[in-house]
């Protein structure tokens, strides 16, 4: 018996291999460095905080809105 691999009828997502905005890398590495940092431990609320804005930052740069949304948060 031979398996196969079932093809799926959508075509699949594209996704860059790296981030073109400045925006994204930067955020991207500051929470690498956030959770390098405090591998192991307990966060404190700030730095849960800290890590929250980051994401939100994140998230914008991703969608290309652009830095500003950190003053909301």
């Amino acid at each position: 018996m031979v398996l196969t691999p079932r093809l799926s009828p959508y075509p699949a997502p594209v996704f860059p291999t790296q981030p073109t905005h400045p925006a994204v890398v930067e955020t991207n590495e500051a929470i690498r460095a956030l959770v390098d940092e405090r591998a192991g431990q307990d966060w404190s609320s700030v730095e849960s905080a800290q890590y929250e804005v980051l994401l939100i930052e994140w998230a914008a740069a991703t969608r290309g809105i652009g830095s500003g949304i950190t003053e909301a948060a």
